[in-house]
């Protein structure tokens, strides 16, 4: 059974003929998922601090925002967690996910570091992945001056950013860094480009992330012929052993359920510690709909918790 608060969700985007993402041009579409967050997503809680700063990438200077949870001391040195936002690679940014992380360094006590990373149609891939991986290397490589325990940081993000966290893992264990991440948070991540699985025909129509907004976030970002390239599809990996524990969260309701569920299991079948909930009655995305899913509040507190407790002392 679909949760009848996303059913709620659902039935008032056909009512009202919102248009769906694949309808939009890029920049349409980025407007059109800033300007509805106010409807779904919950007040912004206070935190200690918040600043935005420019660090070197691979292609000029990426934009991070700090978030300092609140009770924190300034110089305290605190667990961290660099997140990479979800929006199939061409949409989303720092202030929609804003409250999310938000939540996530007050839930688990520990720094958050949202990245501003290239998008499509403009930057196609491998550009997104560069750019996390630059930024995750950079802030382990600055912990000190950041203030954080570089033993005990973390990557993750939701939809296209938990397929970035993913990648960044792989690429950091295959380059051998000296410091690599503590904890994996995947939140109903894209794993496979092919979508072949059982979930993207169950659910290609009617909720919300549909077969054509996939076929359109794909087509801004990525050529068919790369699918198969680990860095689009972790899945794909040759290996998964040796990277860091995880927390693979999905939604039942959504194309991209068997993907995460596969990836999951790949990592547990590696010898990684993993951890896979899926939220049945849950629709893509609903991660960030707290205002109006009673469920995303339990999902962001579950996700605070396992962070919190594999990145304390």
């Amino acid at each position: 059974m679909l949760d009848p608060q996303a059913r709620a969700l659902l039935d008032l985007i056909r009512e009202r003929g919102i248009p769906s993402t694949h309808e939009l041009s890029p920049a349409e579409a980025r407007k059109a998922y800033r300007d509805r967050r106010g409807y779904s997503q919950p007040a912004p809680p206070d935190v200690a601090s918040v600043r935005d700063f420019p660090v070197p990438g691979p292609a000029g200077a990426l934009l991070l925002r700090e978030y300092r949870p609140a009770g924190s001391a300034p110089g305290q040195a605190l667990p961290a967690l660099v997140y990479f936002h979800g929006g199939g690679w061409v949409i989303g940014d720092l202030d929609t996910h804003d409250v999310l992380c938000r939540s996530l360094a007050n839930g688990a006590g520990c720094a958050v570091y949202a990245v501003d990373y290239r998008m499509g149609p403009e930057h196609r891939f491998p550009a997104a992945v560069d750019d996390a991986l630059a930024a995750t290397r950079w802030i382990l490589a600055s912990a000190g001056a950041l203030a954080i325990h570089p033993a005990r940081v973390a990557v993750g993000g939701d939809s296209a950013g938990g397929n970035l966290a993913a990648a960044v893992t792989l690429a950091l264990r295959d380059a051998g860094d000296a410091l690599q991440p503590a904890f994996q948070l995947l939140i109903y991540p894209a794993t496979d480009m092919r979508g072949t699985s059982a979930s993207h025909h169950e659910n290609g129509s009617g909720y919300l992330l549909t077969r054509d907004v996939i076929d359109y976030f794909q087509g801004h970002y990525l050529d068919a012929t790369q699918y198969a390239d680990w860095r689009a599809s972790p899945l794909l990996a040759a290996s998964h052993a040796g990277l860091p524990p995880a927390l693979v969260l999905t939604a039942g309701f959504d194309p991209l359920r068997d993907e995460g569920l596969a990836y999951a299991n790949a990592l547990s079948a590696a010898g990684v510690p993993t951890q896979y909930v899926c939220f049945s009655r849950q629709i893509h995305g609903f991660i960030l709909m707290g205002r109006i899913i009673d469920e995303a509040n339990t999902a962001v507190r579950l996700c605070a918790d396992v962070l919190r407790h594999h990145l304390s002392p």
